[in-house]
């Protein structure tokens, strides 16, 4: 018999959060002491979404805007983000990584790509192909969802 919908909406709420958690491990095993696991999201969101200003980066990361501030500052003068003002609107300060923010992001996400490899190469390749199948399906799910 198949799940029901609210069946599916609980296995969500109950095994997405711990997927997550064990990605934050294995990336945060990979990040290195000096850059948080925080700042490392907010790193990760620029990448997806170069040009975002301050108050979107902190709505994605869950800060406030003086605390996002103060994480951006940080990761600027780490020369990690750089900020550039609208000739339109200097108000308007956009964010986007530097070529050696990327490059930092690019071989924590390798590290951990390579570290999360161990946890799924055991699987058969059937098996393999049902997790991806699966993944791909909640992607589409998901990106439907926030469109609608």
């Amino acid at each position: 018999m198949a799940p029901t919908a609210h069946e599916c909406a609980q296995a969500l709420l109950e095994i997405v959060p711990e997927v997550m958690q064990e990605i934050r491990r294995h990336v945060r095993n990979q990040r290195g002491r000096d850059l948080s696991v925080l700042q490392l999201r907010a790193l990760a969101f620029l990448a997806q979404n170069p040009g975002a200003p301050l108050s979107v980066v902190a709505d994605h990361v869950g800060l406030t805007l003086p605390s996002m501030s103060t994480q951006i500052s940080n990761l600027v003068a780490r020369e990690l983000i750089e900020r550039t003002t609208l000739s339109t609107d200097r108000r308007y300060v956009a964010l986007q990584l530097t070529a050696q923010g990327e490059a930092l992001l690019a071989t924590v996400r390798a590290n951990a790509r390579a570290s999360l490899v161990a946890t799924v190469d055991h699987l058969s390749d059937a098996e393999r192909e049902q997790v991806m199948a699966a993944l791909l399906l909640l992607q589409s799910l998901l990106t439907d969802a926030r469109s609608a």
